[in-house]
């Protein structure tokens, strides 16, 4: 029987339950293969409860530096009889299943096309270790010694991963470095060359760095200038604020006298917690939400009237599966029109669609100063891939000559010299009006914050007349923010082509693969990234050049094709869907397999 043989090039999916103290050790294993200079791409898929459901854990290791799932199993470390059956079934032929062979198996639990590599590591450990605790921890760490042996992982990188991990509790170091060489000892007598994928030293990371998309968000808040942030626990959002609280420690604290410069409020519910970002952002602070699916639906209301009554505020829009309580721990890109068109009534909202952690930390700041520049809320549309799976990408950047865009703040200075002053009248074109904080003047520039209908000096009205001029004056400014949002970004083709594809956020990763293996097939398709909504003029002119457009997305009711055809008037037969939706992320083979196939539809298409 074949094996697949590959250095640098291979995916290892683990199979573990929840709570055993697996994701620690599978993360050193992705680590340690990072800083032996190889790049890699991990994904955790984790229930939705605390302790007992299966869990596993996704390395791709790839030395060309792709970092989309690519699709495929190449060896699966099985150590949860729950799943024996379906774990087995993901492996690709010739590949490799790695078990806890303590309690025999019938042969027919077996693939005749998979190389069973066997370690009886629970009969190890219990004639190892007397605490049951221990037992359970350190067979992971024999585990993860037996493939650094059979991979040629340096153990040295290891332990040095082991030393940053329990600084200050050196203690529980010795005792993981024994259970480390305990597993590699008894791959090393008694396993031999039983695994064909195995790690080189390379110099493919380079400057990179590995972080999540949460964390990087969270600290893009603080560069950006937030101050208050009030949110309600929600999977997968809940570390965005927790890792805000953290920098907040590091980077917002009077060194003098100890005073912490900002709030941050774990709220009752979302509905509380929109409602204080609500309050804050009228009162001159930048403050942010971040949520999900779910908390999106129930804070549609404070959303509303913060874009009718022009109040800035930022949304991080952490995206899971749905409707309802959907899947809490798997990813999806389907809040775009909940998102988009949150509450009752003609709204719309600004949306910025970042595709990795570096995107993630510049969006954020990005977003609070368009919160402030257009007055209005702004979400950050990332979702559970990029946000809780660590990343490579490169080192998150900030000018310390950047300042903040505050918009069109009217002062006491302005007021007291004679300036107009009516809060809701376009008095630049661009459908912005001028906005005074709490405070500004002891006797000028006050107004009432209402979300009922107002003429432009913000005097109660029910007439139709100030109603159509308010709500235009909104498309207005919907318009202007169409030219402040990050642009698109066009990667065309080797050659000319009536093919196009339009994609955003964590599909990125997988799509760059498919764009190359679609032109080594020869099918040429010139590529636009969305990074916003409302949609540059650029997106339009692009999907005009081309006779079929593809848009790629992890949705099941192609939202953002919808929103293309709604937004931009376009024919919807030129844009063919291309959707993903099951909640693992998408794939570099899905693409490249979906666009093959309708390109030669299209090729036998009669026209």
């Amino acid at each position: 029987m074949s094996r697949i043989e590959a250095v640098n090039d291979f995916v290892v999916k683990f199979a573990n339950v929840n709570g055993s103290g697996s994701a620690s050790a599978n993360e050193l294993f992705a680590k340690a293969i990072l800083r032996m200079g190889v790049p890699v791409s991990p994904r955790n898929i984790f229930p939705s409860n605390i302790q007992g459901l299966p869990t596993w854990y996704e390395v791709r290791v790839c030395e060309a530096g792709w970092l989309g799932r690519r699709g495929g199993v190449d060896m699966m470390v099985a150590m949860n009889p729950q799943t024996w059956a379906q774990d087995l079934q993901e492996i690709s032929p010739g590949g490799y299943l790695f078990y806890d062979s303590t309690r025999p198996l019938p042969p027919e639990a077996f693939r005749a096309d998979v190389h069973v590599i066997a370690m009886p590591v629970t009969a190890i450990c219990n004639a190892t270790y007397e605490d049951s605790r221990q037992r359970q921890l350190f067979k992971n760490i024999m585990v993860l010694g037996a493939l650094s042996q059979l991979m040629g992982i340096d153990p040295k990188e290891i332990e040095t991963l082991f030393a940053e991990q329990y600084k200050g509790k050196e203690r529980l170091l010795d005792s993981n470095v024994r259970a480390l060489h305990a597993g590699r000892e008894f791959a090393r007598d008694h396993l031999g060359d039983a695994l064909g994928l195995q790690v080189r030293r390379a110099d493919r990371v380079g400057q990179r760095i590995f972080v999540d998309g949460n964390a990087a968000a969270a600290l893009g808040c603080v560069y950006g200038g937030a101050t208050v942030c009030a949110w309600y626990p929600i999977t997968p959002s809940s570390s965005v604020a927790e890792a805000f609280e953290k920098y907040c420690g590091k980077f917002r604290v009077d060194a003098a006298t100890g005073e912490k410069r900002y709030a941050i409020i774990q709220a009752e519910d979302e509905i509380a917690s929109i409602g204080m970002i609500t309050g804050a952002g009228w009162n001159g602070a930048r403050a942010f939400t971040a949520t999900s699916g779910p908390g999106v639906s129930l804070m549609s209301e404070f959303l509303g009237l913060a874009y009718f009554a022009e109040i800035p505020l930022t949304i991080i829009d952490v995206q899971r599966g749905g409707p309802s309580t959907g899947m809490p721990t798997r990813t999806q890109q389907a809040d775009l029109i909940a998102a988009a068109y949150a509450s009752h009534g003609d709204t719309k909202h600004v949306l910025l669609l970042p595709e990795d952690p570096r995107e993630c930390f510049e969006m954020a700041a990005a977003a609070l100063d368009l919160a402030d520049r257009l007055q209005t809320p702004v979400f950050l549309m990332t979702d559970l891939d990029i946000g809780m799976n660590q990343r490579l990408c490169e080192p998150l950047a900030w000018s310390d000559e950047r300042r903040y865009d505050r918009g069109k703040v009217m002062t006491a200075a302005q007021l007291e010299a004679g300036k107009e002053f009516a809060r809701y009248k376009d008095v630049d074109g661009d459908g912005i009006p001028w906005r005074t904080l709490p405070g500004t003047h002891p006797s000028k520039g006050a107004y009432f914050t209402r979300g009922t209908t107002r003429d432009p000096q913000a005097r109660y009205s029910e007439k139709g007349e100030d109603y159509v001029y308010n709500v235009e004056r909104l498309l207005k400014k919907f318009a202007t923010a169409a030219t402040l949002v990050p642009p698109p970004l066009l990667k065309p083709a080797a050659r000319k082509t009536r093919l196009g594809v339009i994609y955003f956020g964590s599909t990125s990763p997988a799509m760059d693969e498919a764009l190359q293996a679609l032109g080594e097939a020869d099918i040429h398709v010139d590529a636009l990234r969305l990074r916003a909504f409302p949609f540059p003029a650029a997106v339009l002119e692009f999907i005009a050049a081309h006779e079929q457009v593809f848009v790629v997305e992890q949705n099941r009711d192609a939202q953002m094709r919808s929103l293309l055809v709604n937004e931009l008037e376009v024919a919807p037969a030129k844009l063919t869907k291309i959707l993903h939706f099951d909640g693992t992320p998408i794939t570099a083979r899905f693409i490249t397999e979906a666009i093959t196939r309708h390109v030669h539809a299209l090729a036998t298409t009669p026209r």
